[in-house]
């Protein structure tokens, strides 16, 4: 049986009171250091108004200190964005999975990146992403966090990269959208943000979908 474990709390501060090689898998989403925290969301669009976020800080990516103890408590790791910090990675990989977010004429990126330790090749997830046009409308999401990823996209990655019965990290829960995955595929996650409003928000849209299962 999965079981999720949310913590509004430090990620360093958390880590460091976890074992060496603790986590299996570190699933992780962290600030790029782009300066897009939300707050200029709205103004990019050019289709129609994009959405207005909470801003959270995207000043700078993580410290040296978070990726020490990153690679500290997991076995492997998949790292998105690490194209805008990849000297803080210091390490090759053959492994980076692509999500091809195939979002037309828009200022946003095409895809984003995501390093992996893995030593296969690289690999493409095409998942449409275009501010209200989603892949599978049908099952539309709610869009609550300016750098959101879609469920299907970290299903995806627990298929291909997880194996049953794996402990799973994730530092910056963001929309908490891997915890959705994790609970769907089945697997043990401990996951945090230190936003009180992200990490409520996040709460409230896992406990959403546990209503929904026991609905349908």
């Amino acid at each position: 049986m999965p079981m999720i474990n949310f913590y509004n709390i430090d990620n360093i501060e958390f880590m460091k009171s976890k074992p060496d090689k603790y986590y299996d898998l570190a699933l992780v989403d962290p600030e790029y250091g782009i300066k897009q925290g939300g707050d200029k969301n709205h103004t990019r669009g050019k289709l129609a108004t994009s959405k207005k976020y909470h801003s959270f800080n995207d000043d700078k990516p993580p410290e040296q200190e978070y990726f020490n103890e990153l690679f500290r408590v997991s076995r492997n790791q998949i790292i998105w964005g690490a194209n805008h910090f990849i000297e803080r990675i210091n390490k090759n990989s053959s492994c980076w999975i692509i999500w091809d977010k195939d979002n037309g004429t828009t200022d946003f990126a095409d895809a984003e990146l995501a390093w992996t330790s893995f030593k296969t090749a690289v690999r493409i997830f095409k998942y449409r992403w275009q501010g209200m046009l989603q892949q599978n409308m049908k099952n539309k999401e709610i869009r609550r966090h300016p750098t959101q990823k879609p469920i299907q996209l970290y299903r995806w990655i627990l298929v291909n990269y997880a194996t049953k019965g794996m402990k799973i990290l994730d530092t910056h829960g963001g929309s908490f959208n891997s915890a959705i995955a994790c609970d769907m595929e089945g697997f043990y996650l401990d996951i945090m943000d230190i936003d009180k409003k992200y990490f409520d928000d996040g709460i409230k849209a896992f406990n959403n979908y546990k209503k929904q299962l026991i609905l349908f």
